[in-house]
């Protein structure tokens, strides 16, 4: 076999670490591409449904499983995979990866697939792995996907950064017709671009729930991404991915659809409800919520402003009102864009 078929040859079997909406539809993607899969979930309902019925009811019902996907319960279930998606919540990202390192061999490697940053550490999820798993071949999958779409196969493509034989190998893995990734090398701009898009998500929906118009949420969007440039440029990220999927792209249609949990629950804010409300046992989790703080804290240790994405933290944090909030920044001083 020669060295580009070395590259390009897929991963036969691989674990999904997590049983939510996102892991079932990306362990789909990976069996509908010809992998076998073995999903861990920490619901036994969910095991047994996978198994016995071939669908996740509680997670992403009406949707058909093949029988190359099982579940488990086990995470040692997970030892013989030839790499794991890890699709957890970011806050439990590191707890998680200390179980799952027990029972992976070195080298394995792991692709994150959760949208976050650390709050207390500011750490991104890229340096969370690092840190939890130091032994591993680290990769991180994101662009602009919903799980529903991608388990309905509709047309989706995300990017995947890793080194590169093994950017090239998970391309190989999970690629198929109606799912195509792009390879990278950019770790921490996939990482902050997936991160940051759902505090501004955040951001617009309550715009449109204040009923401030189009071009206000426009306006919001464009000062989005230009904060998230800015941080970016500090952090090492490359312009070009900040500027494709995993950044704008994922931007764009997290910030814009009603589907987003996060663009929802900035939508549900503006329109009344509270944070406590919107966040009680059963409510859809909305990674924003959390990392809001976190990208705030880590931008001041850079010494970078982020006077949108601290807004949407003040009044996560209840430091600002809804009203309040848009006059502050209107009220900034004059720049150059």
């Amino acid at each position: 076999m020669d060295k580009t078929s070395l590259e390009t040859r897929p991963y036969e079997h691989v674990g999904v670490l997590g049983g939510g909406a996102w892991g079932t539809a990306l362990a789909l993607v990976a069996a509908e591409a010809g992998r076998r899969v073995t999903l861990w979930a920490r619901e036994p309902e969910v095991v047994e449904a996978i198994n016995a019925r071939h669908e996740n009811e509680r997670f992403l019902s009406g949707v058909r499983l093949p029988e190359t996907l099982s579940a488990t319960g086990d995470l040692a279930g997970l030892r013989d995979a030839n790499a794991v998606l890890v699709v957890v919540p970011a806050q439990h990202l590191r707890d998680a990866l200390g179980a799952l390192t027990r029972h992976i061999r070195p080298k394995l490697p792991l692709v994150l697939c959760a949208k976050g940053i650390e709050r207390g550490s500011g750490k991104l999820l890229t340096e969370v792995m690092a840190e939890c798993a130091p032994d591993a071949s680290p990769a991180i999958l994101s662009g602009p996907s919903f799980a529903r779409d991608v388990s309905q196969r509709l047309p989706t493509a995300i990017t995947i950064a890793a080194r590169k034989q093994i950017a090239l190998r998970l391309q190989a893995t999970l690629g198929h017709p109606t799912f195509r990734p792009y390879a990278s090398n950019d770790l921490t701009g996939v990482a902050l671009g997936g991160a940051a898009k759902n505090v501004y998500a955040i951001g617009c929906g309550i715009v449109s729930g204040l009923g401030l118009g189009e071009s206000a949420r426009a306006a919001l969007l464009a000062r989005s991404f230009a904060e998230l440039c800015r941080l970016g440029a500090v952090l090492g990220a490359k312009s070009e991915t900040l500027m494709g999927l995993s950044g704008l792209g994922d931007l764009v249609l997290t910030a814009t659809s009603p589907a987003s949990r996060n663009f929802s629950f900035g939508l549900h804010l503006g329109q009344g409800r509270t944070r406590h409300e919107l966040t009680a046992s059963g409510q859809p989790l909305a990674e924003g919520v959390e990392t809001a703080s976190a990208l705030v804290a880590r931008a001041k240790r850079q010494d970078i402003e982020l006077p949108v994405a601290e807004a949407i933290a003040d009044i996560l944090e209840g430091r600002l009102a809804l009203e309040a909030a848009i006059p502050r920044l209107m009220a900034r001083p004059f720049k150059s864009e």
